[in-house]
């Protein structure tokens, strides 16, 4: 296959490309002699300090040598193809979508190179020789690996793929070349739950440490759900926290780390207090719901609040998952005599099963809040409800949609209690 190069998007002002005369526009055709075809080759082959490049430039080959003074080279690429997804999982949120949500919302990937990147799970059953060749050269470790289970026939089951080869082969594979994995399992009752789950956490267990971490995360369904699954309920939170219980303590005794982390969704449904931060270890899944919920009460907690007079009232929102938590926050700010509320906001799109702050679409914030905003209000907007865009919610509603149709100002934060303090007392 002829290499084509990567087209460059920007370049850093005086960065060693700049300098060296490399151009927006320009395409990158090898690093040191390697051929560059995404940006993985190019954080890979471009960490060197000296660097010879081939580009391609109208028609014509350029090679420029640069020395980079231990400064980052400047060069952003354009972003790959990704792989799509060709599994057809009886749980995928991706089919549980109603149309007219946001384009992005709908691409559902398999690709080991977002993996490594961005952290985006991955079922490793379409990886090519090559890819695991690949992915050996260039050092991309850690991985994210949705397993589900390790029992073939209960996993294909879940993925609606038979001819998925067996996770435990894949994996050991990656563990072989020693790359690191951080594995989740969507735990669907009835399915891969009990004996079933127990089994799976024994048998990654074995690829420790190359496997690192094991997430137990609640199914989520929405009220377009077809294919029959049912919630986690508070019983089954119980039952699936009393066993993940027992393996932290047997892991912690011998590793002095849990290994296996259950999402804060399960002791919110059963309406169980979050064990210490420490049992999280250093929160290898957070950005999988494992431990957000903890690390924000105990920064909370810690947080000094200086007292200060307002002129205006702030007001904020969350899913109705979380709301019980933020709320002690906005009270201990109140008690400071910050005037600001707190309103949480059901999910009428997806169905009130769905609770989380980030799946809030622009319509059912401002729906629900109409009644609760009064003129001059500053509303603090948290920014995982634009996780994938600049500020636009799923629903393709802008941030300036809820300044128009409730004529307030509106500012996007992020979700942590220093974040929403600092916004509060730059705006006084």
């Amino acid at each position: 296959m002829i290499n084509k190069g990567v087209k460059i998007e920007s370049i850093l002002p005086q960065s060693p490309a700049y300098i060296a005369g490399i151009k927006a526009g320009d395409k990158i055709i090898s690093i040191n002699r390697h051929p560059v075809k995404d940006a993985l080759d190019l954080m890979f082959y471009g960490d060197e300090e000296f660097i010879k490049l081939i580009i391609e430039r109208d028609g014509r080959k350029l090679s420029f040598n640069i020395h980079k003074n231990a400064l980052p080279l400047g060069i952003e690429v354009a972003p790959f193809r990704i792989k799509r997804c060709v599994n057809k999982c009886l749980f995928c949120f991706v089919e549980q979508l109603p149309k007219g949500l946001r384009k992005s919302l709908y691409v559902k990937d398999e690709d080991y190179r977002a993996s490594f990147l961005y952290g985006n799970y991955i079922t490793l059953t379409n990886l090519t020789q090559k890819d695991y060749e690949r992915i050996k050269k260039l050092r991309l470790s850690p991985l994210y690996i949705s397993v589900h289970a390790t029992d073939p026939e209960i996993r294909n089951t879940l993925l609606g793929n038979y001819e998925a080869p067996p996770i435990m082969l894949e994996l050991k594979k990656l563990a072989k070349i020693k790359i690191r994995m951080h594995t989740q399992i969507v735990l669907c009752p009835g399915i891969n739950d009990g004996k079933i789950l127990e089994k799976t956490i024994i048998e990654l267990h074995k690829l420790y440490p190359y496997v690192s971490s094991i997430a137990i995360v609640p199914v989520g369904l929405t009220k377009y759900h077809k294919n029959g699954l049912t919630p986690v309920t508070k019983n089954k939170a119980e039952e699936v926290i009393k066993i993940i219980e027992m393996f932290q303590k047997r892991f912690r005794k011998k590793h002095g780390v849990s290994f296996v982390y259950l999402a804060d969704e399960f002791y919110i449904k059963a309406e169980k207090p979050f064990p210490s931060l420490t049992i999280y270890d250093d929160l290898p899944q957070i950005e999988n719901g494992v431990g957000m919920v903890p690390l924000f009460i105990n920064k909370a907690t810690k947080l000094k609040i200086p007292s200060v007079k307002f002129k205006k009232r702030f007001v904020t929102f969350t899913g109705t998952s979380f709301y019980p938590y933020l709320t002690q926050f906005i009270e201990k700010l109140r008690k400071k005599n910050i005037p600001i509320d707190v309103y949480p906001i059901k999910n009428n799109l997806f169905g009130e099963t769905v609770s989380v702050t980030g799946l809030l679409n622009g319509e059912d914030i401002i729906k629900g809040l109409a009644s609760y905003i009064e003129p001059g209000d500053l509303v603090l907007v948290p920014d995982v409800t634009m996780k994938d865009s600049e500020d636009m919610f799923i629903d393709n509603l802008k941030m300036s949609d809820i300044e128009k149709i409730l004529q307030v100002r509106a500012l996007k934060i992020s979700p942590e209690p220093e974040s929403l303090m600092d916004a509060v007392f730059k705006l006084t």
